[in-house]
């Protein structure tokens, strides 16, 4: 029988919701730093279609380096947030949950990693790829929107 906490993890609600209520001016410095991110995916060739297809043929490291440094910061980052009890900046607590091992995300998996391989995009990219130009990766945002609605409407009838 799951547990509240184990459904909330499911759930689209944030574990660490914050319980703070800012002015809607506040949350312009997510945008700031998203355009940033941005600027720094389009200059890193992050979104390149072309240096995405080059990591699927195993024909350059560029993107897996990017990918493996992106891994090597997020384990030094968990593990300093459970090791020191890292707060955030309004002195909030920060709770990972545990996570369970499901095949579901083996499969998953796959099925985003051909996606990403059919498309050129996972779902990070895409809007600074838009930004850029490439206008035809709207229809990979649709259709990701879409599936993500799919998903959200069968949820209750997947096994989780």
């Amino acid at each position: 029988m799951a547990t509240e906490k184990d459904i909330r993890h499911q759930d689209s609600v944030c574990t660490n919701e914050s319980r703070l209520h800012h002015k809607w001016y506040y949350n312009l410095k997510y945008l700031l730093v998203g355009i940033a991110f941005g600027i720094v995916f389009v200059k890193a060739e992050i979104i390149s279609w072309f240096r995405i297809q080059e990591m699927f043929r195993f024909q350059s490291f560029h993107m897996y380096g990017v990918i493996g440094s992106a891994i090597l910061t997020g384990m030094i980052s968990v593990f300093l947030i459970k090791k020191i009890n890292i707060k955030t900046i309004h002195g909030e607590k920060i709770s990972i949950a545990p996570k369970k091992f499901n095949k579901g995300q083996v499969y998953g998996g796959l099925i985003f990693g051909f996606g990403w391989a059919v498309t050129g995009a996972c779902p990070g990219p895409l809007f600074a790829q838009i930004g850029t130009g490439a206008l035809a990766v709207t229809v990979t945002l649709l259709s990701a929107i879409f599936g993500t609605w799919v998903y959200g409407y069968f949820r209750e009838k997947l096994p989780h």
